[in-house]
């Protein structure tokens, strides 16, 4: 699959991954959790869906390809543009108290923010390894 397809696709199972991580903030926000430890649990189901999506839609491995490493794998790769996420979402959440749907906001800034080194990194590390294990 040629690289633009499969940014797409990354994209497509981002956009997924927002819904859930928004809608989990949300959910957290409801209990009390707050802005910062709420985000860590929606950031932490979106990962865990992108995961599952982006393995076997985006990146096609094998169900059986060593699961347990490359989702320790998928979540270090995660961790590292999920901290300029994590960043950016602070920055507004702190910054804009007057911006209306504010969490969703901040996690569409931190969203967006850490994207690209999300892709390299799942495309050039995770499921590179995985892409191996195959031939």
């Amino acid at each position: 699959m040629d690289s633009c397809r499969q940014f797409i696709r990354f994209a497509m199972v981002g956009a997924l991954g927002f819904g859930v991580d928004v809608g989990i903030l949300y959910l957290t926000l409801h209990i009390g959790f707050g802005y910062f430890f709420g985000r860590v649990i929606s950031f932490l189901c979106a990962v865990w869906v992108t995961w599952m999506v982006n393995r076997r839609f985006t990146f096609s491995t094998r169900p059986n390809s060593g699961v347990l490493n490359e989702a320790i794998r998928y979540l270090a790769a995660m961790s590292l543009g999920g901290l300029i996420n994590y960043a950016a979402y602070s920055l507004v959440i702190v910054q804009g108290q007057n911006i209306p749907f504010l969490p969703f906001f901040a996690v569409a800034v931190g969203s967006l923010a850490g994207m690209v080194i999300n892709y390299f990194s799942a495309r050039l590390w995770v499921f590179k390894l995985s892409e191996k294990c195959k031939k």
